[in-house]
């Protein structure tokens, strides 16, 4: 029986499409925070028959995905709202694809979210506060049209939607984490005074 995988342990790499000035892939260099909103929904569509009334027949309805939504460190390092701005410009649609990779205690790959067709729908400048002394923390929002789930080297399963996702930590415990599509993964993750990996585990 496999052992449940953490949630600290993951890769995010994102790449634009189509490469443009200004703008490198993967995206800030692959390095975010945290992640939330992978999830598939299905609306199933009730259809009433003459003479069933003891039950409810149902049929398949569309797939909806959850925004992605993705959290770093914010520094000088302006890309994700550059993407942004110029994904708003009219005739100017600049998408991008990914993967997220979690990872077993081991380090190898164990599940890998694929995305393409990835728009960046909301950028939020971290809260401000002198008196606290926190990292400011900038927030990405994502949709995607295609969202698929696999097992690494496998083909995977998945439909129509949208997604993000990061990691990074520090403060005794440190985690990095990246975003990759295509086959390309860059990124690491590292826990002080035990596992460190680099590259692609």
């Amino acid at each position: 029986m496999s052992a449940p995988l953490v949630t600290f342990r993951f890769e995010i790499v994102l790449d634009l499409d189509q490469p443009t000035d200004g703008l490198a892939s993967p995206l800030c260099d692959a390095a975010f925070a945290e992640c939330d909103g992978l999830e598939m929904t299905m609306e199933p569509k009730m259809v009433e028959s003459a003479g069933v009334t003891d039950r409810q027949q149902r049929l398949i309805g569309p797939v909806k995905y959850g925004q992605i939504t993705l959290k770093r460190g914010m520094t000088d390092n302006l890309q994700l709202w550059n993407w942004f701005a110029r994904g708003t410009r009219p005739g100017s649609v600049l998408t991008a694809h990914g993967q997220i990779t979690m990872w077993r205690a081991d380090a190898t790959p164990a599940v890998q979210f694929t995305l393409q067709g990835c728009l960046p729908v909301k950028m939020r400048a971290p809260s401000l506060n002198a008196k606290d002394g926190l990292v400011a923390v900038e927030e990405l929002g994502l949709v995607c049209e295609k969202f698929t789930v696999a097992l690494p080297g496998t083909a995977g399963f998945g439909f129509s939607g949208g997604i993000g996702v990061g990691v990074n930590l520090s403060a005794g415990l440190t985690a990095s984490a990246s975003l990759s599509v295509g086959g390309t993964a860059s990124a690491g993750l590292s826990v002080s005074g035990g596992f460190s990996a680099g590259g692609g585990f």
